[in-house]
C-alpha cells in the first residue's frame, strides 16, 4: 500500500497567524471591555437615548430596555474574556511546565501549540454529553452551571482599570466573597447527583476544603479593607500609590504575611495544586467530575483555570496596587475626562495603560500560581486541615491585629508607612535577585537540554 505524506505547513505563515491571533484577542477582548464598561453608565445611555435616537430618557418608555441591551453586551464579551483567558492559561500552563520538567510541551497547533487550546474547545463541544442512568438528571445537568455562574459573577465587581470596571460596588469585595459560595454549592451538586462514590467524596472533600480555607482568606481580605478604609475593590486601589513602596503589600509588614495566607488560601480554594486533593486520580479518579464528559466537563476546567486569573487579579487589586501607573494622578484622569457624556480621548489612552499596568501585574501573579503548582507535591488530606486550621487561621488573625495596631502607628507617625514600605520594597528586589541567580546557577550546572526549535 502507497503511504500517502501530506505537505507540512509554512512555518513562517503559522508563525505570522499565531502572532496576529495571539495579538489580536487581548487587544478586542480589553478594547470591548474599555469601550462597553464606558457607555454601558447611565450618562452615555441617556445621551445616545436623546441625541441619536431623538427621545426623552426620562419619559420615554423603552429607555430600560437600551439599559438592558447596553448591560447585556457588556455580561457577554466579559464572559467571553472569562473564557479565553482561561483557555489561554491553560496553553501557558503547559508551556511553563514544559519548560520547567525539561520537555517541549505543546508545538503541534499553530506556532508553541498556541492554537491547542481551540482545539480541545472545538473537540469538547462535539464530544457525546453522557449522563449515568442513576445519577439525578436534573442537578446532574445543573451543577456546571452553578460553579459557572460563580465565576462570571465575580467580574462585576473586578476592576481591568482606573474607570474600567462593570459595577463599582461600595461592598465590592464583599460582593465577590459572596458569590464564590455558588461554586461550592455546584461542586457538591456535581458530587451528589452523580450517585458515584468517588465522585461523592470528591465532592465532599472539595467543599469541605474550599469552606475551611475560605476562613483564613477572608480574614487576611480585612488587611488591606483597614488600610483602605472601604469595602470598594476600586477605593482599596485608589487608597495605594503606583510605585512598589506604596502599595500595601510593603507599606505594613503583617500585610506581607497577610498576602502569604491569602494566596495559599486561593490555592487552596481554586483547588490547583499542591491542594488538588478533590481531583486526586490516584485516590479518586477524578473526583466531583468523574461522571462529567464533553462540553459539562470543560465548564468545570474552564472555571478551574479561569480562577487563575480571577485570584490573581484579586491579589494585585488588594495588595500590589492594582492598575495604578507610575505618575498619573487622579486628578490627572478626571481633567482628561472631560465634561461631555463620552469621555475624551485622552482619557481613552490613560484607561489602555491602566488596563496594561494590571494585565501585566495579574499575569505575574498568575506566572507564580503555575510556578507553584509545577513545584511541590501534593500533599495529604490531614496536613491540608492541620496548615488551615493550625497556622492559617490563627496567623490570619495575629495579622488582622497587627494591622490595627499598625494604623494607630500610621495615625501618629505617618513616616513609618513610607519607611517600611522602602524597606520591605528593597529586601524583596534583593531575595529576587538572589533567586534568579542560583536559578541560573542551577541551569548552569545540570545544562539546558531542551530543545526549542520547534517553539
Amino acid at each position: 500500500m502507497a503511504t500517502v505524506t501530506l505537505p507540512k505547513g509554512n512555518p513562517r505563515t503559522k508563525l505570522i497567524i499565531t502572532i496576529a491571533v495571539g495579538l489580536a484577542l487581548p487587544v478586542i477582548l480589553f478594547g470591548a471591555v474599555l469601550v462597553l464598561t464606558t457607555i454601558a453608565k447611565p450618562a452615555p445611555v441617556q445621551a445616545f437615548v436623546q441625541t441619536v435616537l431623538g427621545k426623552d430618557p426620562a419619559t420615554w418608555p423603552f429607555t430600560g430596555l437600551v439599559y438592558a441591551v447596553a448591560a447585556a453586551l457588556l455580561s457577554f464579551m466579559i464572559l467571553n474574556f472569562g473564557a479565553v483567558i482561561a483557555a489561554t492559561t491553560i496553553w501557558w500552563e503547559m508551556r511553563v511546565s514544559s519548560r520547567m520538567q525539561s520537555r517541549i510541551g505543546y508545538n503541534r497547533v499553530g506556532a508553541g501549540g498556541f492554537f491547542q487550546w481551540i482545539a480541545d474547545a472545538v473537540k469538547l463541544l462535539l464530544k457525546e454529553d453522557l449522563i449515568p442512568a442513576d445519577a439525578d438528571q436534573l442537578m446532574f445537568r445543573a451543577a456546571p452551571y452553578f460553579v459557572f455562574a460563580g465565576f462570571g459573577l465575580i467580574f462585576v465587581a473586578l476592576p481591568f482599570g482606573e474607570g474600567v470596571i462593570a459595577a463599582d460596588l461600595n461592598v465590592g469585595i464583599f460582593y465577590v466573597v459572596a458569590v464564590t459560595a455558588l461554586v461550592v454549592v455546584g461542586i457538591l451538586l456535581a458530587g451528589w447527583s452523580s450517585n458515584s462514590k468517588w465522585a461523592l467524596f470528591g465532592g465532599m472533600r472539595s467543599a469541605a476544603q474550599v469552606i475551611s480555607y475560605e476562613i483564613p482568606a477572608g480574614i487576611s481580605v480585612m488587611v488591606p479593607i483597614l488600610m483602605a478604609g472601604t469595602l470598594s475593590m476600586q477605593g482599596i486601589i485608589r487608597a495605594q500609590g503606583a510605585w512598589p513602596w506604596q502599595w500595601f503589600v510593603f507599606t505594613n509588614p503583617a500585610a506581607l504575611v497577610a498576602f502569604v495566607i491569602f494566596f495559599v488560601s486561593q490555592l487552596a480554594e481554586s483547588n490547583r495544586p499542591p491542594f488538588d486533593l478533590p481531583e486526586a486520580e490516584s485516590e479518586l479518579v477524578a473526583g466531583y467530575l468523574s461522571e462529567y464528559s464533553a462540553f459539562r466537563y470543560a465548564i468545570f476546567f474552564l472555571v478551574e483555570f479561569g480562577n487563575v486569573w480571577i485570584m490573581s487579579a484579586i491579589a494585585v487589586t488588594l495588595f500590589f496596587g492594582g492598575w495604578q501607573v507610575p505618575g498619573v494622578t487622579a486628578d490627572m484622569y478626571e481633567a482628561a475626562r472631560g465634561a461631555g457624556a463620552l469621555p475624551a480621548p485622552a482619557w481613552w489612552g490613560l484607561q489602555v495603560a491602566s488596563m496594561v499596568v494590571f494585565a501585566v501585574k495579574t499575569m505575574l501573579v498568575m506566572n507564580l500560581v503555575i510556578w507553584v503548582r509545577w513545584t511541590f507535591p501534593r500533599i495529604r488530606v490531614d496536613q491540608m486541615m492541620n496548615l488551615c486550621w493550625k497556622y492559617l487561621v490563627p496567623g490570619a488573625f495575629v495579622t488582622f491585629v497587627t494591622t490595627l495596631l499598625w494604623q494607630i502607628l500610621v495615625a501618629s507617625v505617618p513616616v513609618a508607612a513610607t519607611a517600611s514600605g522602602v524597606a520591605l520594597s528593597v529586601l524583596t528586589l534583593v531575595a529576587l535577585v538572589q533567586m534568579l541567580r542560583h536559578a541560573r546557577q542551577a541551569v548552569e550546572a545540570g545544562g539546558d537540554r531542551v530543545d526549542l526549535s520547534n517553539w
